[in-house]
């Protein structure tokens, strides 16, 4: 008996018992392989030169009608049209040539989606489903980093700039087989999932990888909703699906700007990972922890020593350090020294921009700490203000500095009567000329040219009174500033000292406290109906 009549004989056997396992343990397409395969292979070569040859053998031995009950139905004409395209992969596959083989493998997967399509017997191939995709996705990352080979083919223009690459298809095809699990009826929505439903999050998870490798995120979108509105609860699943979807979820909120809901998927994705899954939890932490930065949490020395955090503690701790003091220059230097890093993991201009209002805030407490003067007995019932010409001295400074403009050694003086005299003498000194020793020096060349995203307001420009007046009321907007603007005074007046015990408490509120928003529905994630577990 010839090698390929023995395997379509034992493939008939697994039909007949149901087997989905053993089903996908015999349907191999990508090495390492037995022996039994490459002489399979040969035998194909050799003795089935064309379509109609192996055609003729697979109807032969797998006639439409099999040994089954009467009562499940008898044809299933789209299992013999996938094992007629997996002979026909096994005759022309070479994994020499990637591409060639990528092309057999995607019209594999097809053909597999049909005979998974079927209502009665659709079931049996899902493990080998979940099989071909994961040798699929394998295959077209391979191939997403080899611009060598993929630069051969015509990309097909679906817009103005947008072409469809080898991961896209490849995410179309695998997104069909999702939609035909999310649509299975074979049980009910919120109770335990059977059948095709077993492997919903599986090809979702797969589809996502996909998607965020091409940076075809957006159209993660449709998936997503589709999720919410026919997919079982997410607890159902195992763990490893559970992480991988919240992961992939938390990111695709965090592109969205939805940082609260990134913030809840990823912290469940990280707190679901085990101790010893140090990568997995180290890339869930890579937008954990800037998710919750810009949220006003900022890293814990304990979680700064954990040990997934160690790579990234010296890109994250440096920006902590610049938001709690609303240092810009510790901030740009952070930027610009991991610049490469951040744009690799999609952080870069979100952090740029995102940050900003948060340094502002810091910048304009330490200001008030420092010039701040509290009210004798009689002026008591005055309200703590900060002079909004005191924070234009210091953001000027700020911008002297960001321009290249260095510390100069002070002359040596008398001890002055009080802080807020030594502050305003340093900095007025350097953020304009003026008489006296000047604590900044013009670098050598010049003032340097900053880029748009390198000042505080934008490059080189000036920053004026109107400036200082409009980022603190947009503060104030924002809540975090509790206060008004006093225009006529060019002051900022804090309200509710009183009640809070300090005017920094009372003017400067808990970020996260302001910023966190309470979402008890999550898009995209489906939890229980009644208690709404994850």
């Amino acid at each position: 008996m010839s090698l390929a009549i023995d395997f379509l004989t034992s493939i008939r056997r697994f039909l007949r018992a149901r087997d989905s396992i053993a089903l996908r343990d015999w349907l191999r397409v990508e090495p390492p392989l037995p022996q039994q395969y490459l002489d399979l292979a040969s035998e194909l070569k050799t003795g089935y030169h064309g379509r109609n040859a192996i055609a003729k053998l697979v109807e032969k031995c797998l006639p439409e009608e099999y040994d089954l009950p009467e009562d499940e139905g008898t044809a299933w004409a789209g299992f013999i049209a996938f094992m007629k395209d997996y002979f026909d992969y096994w005759r022309d596959v070479n994994f020499e040539d990637l591409l060639a083989a990528h092309q057999l493998l995607m019209g594999l997967t097809n053909s597999c989606t049909t005979a998974l399509n079927h209502p009665t017997y659709g079931t049996i191939m899902l493990h080998t489903s979940i099989s071909l995709c994961g040798s699929l996705s394998k295959l077209s990352m391979t191939l997403n980093k080899r611009p060598d080979l993929t630069k051969k083919l015509d990309t097909v223009d679906a817009g103005e700039d947008d072409q469809t690459s080898i991961v896209g298809t490849t995410a179309e095809v695998i997104q069909k087989i999702f939609t035909t699990c999310l649509t299975d009826r074979s049980s009910q929505r919120y109770a335990q999932p059977e059948g095709k439903k077993v492997g919903v999050y599986i090809f979702a998870n797969l589809t996502l990888k996909l998607l965020f490798a091409c940076r075809k995120t957006h159209l993660a979108k449709q998936l997503f909703t589709n999720v919410s509105a026919k997919a079982p609860p997410l607890a159902f699943y195992p763990a490893a699906q559970r992480v991988t979807y919240l992961y992939y979820l938390g990111r695709f909120h965090f592109i969205n700007n939805h940082f609260t809901r990134a913030s809840r998927c990823l912290e469940t994705a990280y707190i679901q990972t085990p101790s010893n899954f140090q990568k997995h939890r180290q890339l869930i932490l890579t937008y954990l922890v800037p998710c919750n930065m810009l949220l006003g949490r900022l890293p814990s020395p304990a979680l700064l020593q954990r040990p997934e955090m160690q790579p990234m503690v010296p890109v994250f701790s440096r920006f902590a350090q610049a938001i709690r003091t609303g240092n810009y220059l510790l901030f740009h230097q952070t930027l610009c020294l991991h610049e490469n890093w951040l744009f690799r993991k999609g952080l870069l201009l979100t952090l740029t921009y995102r940050l900003r209002p948060l340094l502002w805030r810091s910048l304009s407490r330490r200001t008030f700490l420092l010039t701040y003067v509290a009210p004798t007995e009689a002026d008591s019932r005055k309200a703590a203000t900060l002079e909004l010409s005191h924070l234009l001295i210091t953001t000027s400074y700020v911008q002297r500095r960001l321009e290249g403009y260095l510390p100069a050694q002070p002359a040596v003086r008398g001890k002055q009567a009080h802080i807020n005299n030594i502050f305003l003498t340093a900095l007025s000194n350097s953020a304009g000329p003026g008489t006296g020793a000047s604590t900044l020096v013009l670098p050598p060349g010049g003032p340097k040219t900053s880029s748009a995203n390198e000042g505080l307001i934008w490059g080189n420009m000036a920053i004026t009174a109107e400036h200082v007046e409009s980022m603190v009321a947009s503060l104030c907007a924002q809540g975090l500033l509790h206060g008004y603007l006093a225009h006529s005074q060019g002051r900022f007046a804090i309200m509710g000292t009183k009640q809070k015990g300090s005017a920094i408490a009372a003017g400067w509120p808990p970020v996260y406290e302001v910023l966190a928003q309470i979402d008890d529905e999550i898009p995209g994630w489906v939890r229980d109906q009644q208690n709404k577990t994850q």
